[in-house]
């Protein structure tokens, strides 16, 4: 009996397994390496903001959507329940204590107790294993007492015998005993509700819904029921049996009619609440980190988010891309998808892949298993949908693939892809064209036409119907068909107006032919034979290597350009990146199957990946952005901001200026990250514009100067969404010396020093004004001085040019002096010796003639016009000294003056007596009577005293 239940047990997972839809959502996996908490997570919620709050082992976890931060409590126990209050209170419970935290008006989160408000005697408690909001009251539950926290004031409810769990729904609390079974709060009194719950019959561990007076709960082993009437009704669901052997340790409502239910070995189990079918189950198999689920939460994009036994994982349930596996264990690489009759082919790296179809709008959902078609192992490069064939382009030829099975069409020669014209389809191969003609029922192949044997790979047609096809290395082939064997081509080059003769990919798209380049796409212009950048719709992409195109039945372009899948609506007139896809697409190897709107397939290198782009493009534009973090730094980094909203308006934060430098944080919440998301920031009053759309999520300011400053950051995603700005206003004060009163005090020190500078400058002005004139006076002394200088030079040089002509004069006058001497003295000569001469001859006869001749000289020697002359001269030279010496002393004779002129001219004595025709002593004597006539002292020079009679 034993072995017959385990045996059902694996019937029933095989069942559950089949019934997974084949499309998985993407699972992000939070490791505590990354949250740097520990392994454990209790329990999961959600602010107004849209930042994530974790009961931890380690304490309280929260994540902005870029960030993690960790607040232990400050007992630094367990954390077992956390709730967030309409308030903006985050609700804890821990090991002996619980309380709230709340951000202080610098946005970080400080932690108040409550256990000092549990009444006196009721403070013995355990763990705080939930919390739960209801009438403006919180409730926190441990084994042994439910304490009720309201209007500043704590109640207890003490267990009647063990609390077993405890939740809340919109319309009551409900608390269940191990005794008593599930009771509710009404009037302040717990009253039973199902007494089918009392005792040890079973356990629960979620309250999920209640409508219509029908509570949903989940129950530790018995599955889903529901509680009517006091009664209790089992939901069955197919899960039951795993319930019954893994326990549901959690579980949520999900707004779209389904159950997520969280088990103790077996991951998350997705169920429809109405018929409790299984949706879905995720596991390790398909990505969670850890199977033992302690705790499930929707956020507000309907992601689910687990508290693990060992990490934290987000599924993001609600997302439009989805990967499908087609073989569940091994992530092959695919080439082609194709929905043919009902089913769902994938071609891979390793055979083809099919699974059928539900009716359902988006594949994705669809529930199945895929099958490997038998005989297609190895490389599948293709699918084509032929005139009601299904063909398969695979590394051993060309495959009619019909079921499960694969009928050889062209065997032993590599294809790569088909191009149906009216009457063959032709087949591009390893080495060149094939051609299959369907007859019939009859199928002809003509293995290769001959005057090509390059590798094609790439086939189109274009309005013309004239048929192309590229080489990756060669060029753009144009081909000829001269008969159903043989055919003619041209090839075209960079010399032909490609930008390069590599990489050159041939589609057909809006009834052209295009050709994919490194430098966009370009099309062929009939008129110049030429290869020319095509416009309008691919404007967009011009300068991208495209790798990829393909149209769908509504015109949109889908393609890959530089590695990334985007699509381009004609309508819209837009260019639509998918981030989420960008590195998981084959590289060389595109591939995009546009089925319809909801049912886009992309080849990638981990299976397929499927995006509903109708859902995708309906993302609402609720986008926001949170600020996280903000630092100011001088000699250490100052917090100013901690990242969590605070009730009312920003309080104004004014710095010194020394905090002048500045680290930013932000982020968008993380219910906002399925989608690609950029930020532009801006600081008013230093930045003039916006920076660029930028992933980065940190900003740095260095050296502001001092002013009022408002940092403000916005978020895109990749569908054009914009956020509203999230701002951070601060001022930063001038340094002391930039202040007003240091400016005062500038100014007043300025104007002191202008003054001062002003009076020194006066001053010196002055002192230069007066050495100016001094030097001015001393330069006019000095002129005066050699005024004088040369006056006396010139008085000296006139006295002694005049003194040269006295001396001269005088040399003059006493030459002419002792001529005159000389002639007396000579005429006394010549009348003695005439005389001696008379007497000796003794004549009578001569003697009247002598006496005559002795008159003459007389008269020659008593001449007073000699005198007369002399005297003019020499007053002439001597300043009038004889008219001046006459005037003074009237009584002088003509022999006096004489004498005095003689002394004069400073003449010896034996001249002067020569010159007066006396004895030396007769001068002597004449100098005596002359001192006595001019009255001269005894000590006076003669000399001396004639010079003065001038000079004075």
């Amino acid at each position: 009996m034993k072995h017959l239940l385990l045996l059902a047990l694996l019937f029933h997972g095989k069942i559950l397994l089949a019934q997974n839809t084949i499309g998985l959502p993407a699972i992000v996996n939070f490791t505590k390496a990354q949250y740097q908490g520990n392994g454990q997570t209790w329990d999961i919620d959600i602010d107004s903001k849209g930042i994530l709050y974790f009961a931890n082992n380690e304490g309280l976890l929260t994540f902005n959507g870029n960030y993690w931060k960790l607040y232990p409590v400050p007992n630094n126990t367990r954390l077992r329940a956390v709730k967030v209050a309409p308030d903006g209170k985050i609700y804890v419970g821990a090991q002996d204590d619980f309380g709230y935290y709340l951000p202080d008006e610098s946005g970080i989160l400080r932690y108040t107790s409550l256990k000092k408000n549990i009444p006196a005697g009721q403070t013995e408690f355990a763990d705080i294993w939930n919390i739960a909001l209801y009438d403006n009251s919180v409730f926190f539950k441990s084994n042994n007492k439910i304490f009720a926290w309201r209007d500043q004031q704590m109640k207890v409810y003490p267990a009647p015998a063990e609390w077993k769990m405890m939740g809340s729904t919109a319309h009551g609390i409900y608390a269940q005993d191990l005794q008593q079974g599930l009771l509710r709060l009404e009037n302040g009194r717990w009253q039973p509700v199902c007494a089918g719950t009392s005792g040890k019959a079973i356990l629960i561990t979620a309250f999920l819904e209640e409508k219509n007076d029908t509570l949903l709960v989940a129950t530790q082993k018995d599955g889903l029921f529901r509680i009517a009437g006091g009664r209790l009704i089992p939901l069955p669901t197919a899960a039951d049996p795993i319930f019954r052997s893994s326990r549901i340790y959690c579980a949520i409502a999900l707004n779209n009619g389904q159950l997520a239910i969280g088990t103790f070995s077996k991951g998350c189990y997705m169920i429809n609440a109405a018929d409790g079918k299984v949706i879905q189950q995720f596991s390790m198999d398909e990505g969670l980190q850890n199977n033992n689920v302690l705790r499930l939460f929707s956020d507000p994009r309907h992601n689910i988010w687990l508290a693990l036994d060992n990490g934290i994982d987000q599924l993001r349930y609600n997302t439009a891309i989805k990967q499908i596996l087609p073989a569940r264990h091994n992530s092959l690489t695919t080439y082609a998808a194709k929905v043919f009759d009902r089913q769902l082919y994938i071609g891979t790296s390793d055979g083809l892949y099919h699974t059928p179809l539900d009716p359902v709008p988006d594949l994705s959902y669809s529930k199945g298993e895929f099958q490997p078609v038998a005989n297609t192992r190895g490389q599948v490069w293709n699918l084509s949908d032929v005139n009601g064939h299904l063909l398969m382009a695979h590394q051993d030829g060309t495959f009619d693939i019909r079921g499960n099975q694969a009928t050889p069409v062209l065997k032993d020669l590599g294809c790569w892809a088909y191009l149906p014209l009216s009457n063959q389809i032709l087949t591009g191969c390893y080495n060149g064209l094939a051609s299959i003609r369907y007859q019939g029922g009859a199928v002809s192949v003509t293995r290769h036409l001959s005057g090509l044997y390059e590798s094609l790979r790439f086939l189109a047609v274009d309005q013309q119907q004239r048929i192309w096809s590229s080489h990756p290395y060669r060029g753009v082939y144009l081909f000829t068909l001269k008969n159903d064997t043989a055919l003619h081509y041209r090839l075209f080059t960079q010399k032909d107006g490609l930008p390069a003769t590599n990489n050159n990919y041939v589609f057909h798209v809006q009834q052209r032919m295009m050709v994919a380049t490194m430098q966009g796409i370009y099309e062929f212009d009939d008129a110049t034979q030429r290869f020319m950048p095509a416009k309008g719709l691919f404007a967009p992409l011009q300068h991208l290597a495209v790798q990829y195109l393909s149209e769908d039945s509504t015109g949109k372009i889908w393609l890959v350009a530089d590695k990334k899948p985007g699509v381009l609506d004609p309508h819209q007139k837009t260019l639509t990146w998918f981030p989420e896809l960008t590195g998981k697409i084959v590289g060389g190897f595109e591939f995009i199957y546009p089925y319809n709107e909801e049912n886009i397939f992309f080849g990638g290198d981990k299976g397929i990946y499927h995006l509903n782009y109708k859902k995708y493009a309906r993302h609402d534009a609720g986008l926001s952005v949170l600020l996280g973090q903000i630092k100011a730094t001088s000699k250490k980094d100052t917090l100013l901001y901690g990242g969590y909203a605070t009730a009312g308006p920003q309080q104004p934060v004014i710095l010194p200026h020394a905090y002048n430098s500045f680290h930013f944080e932000f982020t968008a919440p993380p219910a906002e990250q399925g989608h690609h998301i950029t930020y532009s920031y801006q600081l008013g009053g230093f930045d003039k514009q916006p920076g660029e759309w930028t992933a980065k999520t940190e900003k740095e300011y260095t050296n502001l100067p001092y002013g009022d400053y408002v940092f403000s950051v916005k978020a895109k995603d990749n569908l054009g969404n914009i956020s509203g700005a999230a701002t951070y206003a601060f001022t930063i004060l001038p340094a002391w010396y930039q202040t007003y009163t240091a400016r005062a005090v500038y100014a007043l020190i300025l104007a002191a020093l202008i003054w001062y500078l002003y009076r020194r400058q006066r001053k010196k002005f002055a002192a230069q004004k007066d050495q100016h004139e001094q030097e001015q006076q001393h330069l006019i002394f000095q002129h005066q001085l050699e005024l004088e200088r040369n006056e006396k030079q010139l008085i000296q040089l006139l006295n002694e040019k005049l003194e040269s002509d006295v001396q001269h004069k005088n040399k003059e006058l006493a030459t002419a002096t002792m001529h005159l001497v000389q002639k007396g003295k000579l005429i006394s000569n010549i009348r003695e010796e005439l005389l001696q001469s008379v007497k000796k001859n003794n004549d009578p006869d001569v003697l009247p003639s002598f006496k005559k001749v002795m008159r003459l000289f007389e008269e020659a020697e008593n001449n007073e016009e000699d005198w007369a002359q002399f005297a003019q001269h020499f007053d002439d030279v001597h300043n009038n000294f004889l008219r001046t010496l006459k005037k003074l002393y009237p009584d002088l004779t003509t022999t006096d003056l004489k004498l005095c002129a003689y002394l004069r001219i400073n003449l010896t004595t034996k001249e002067i007596a020569q010159s007066m025709g006396i004895s030396v002593r007769g001068v002597e004597t004449s100098r005596y009577r002359l001192r006595k006539k001019l009255n001269i002292a005894g000590e006076t020079g003669l000399y001396d005293f004639l010079l003065s009679i001038t000079a004075g």
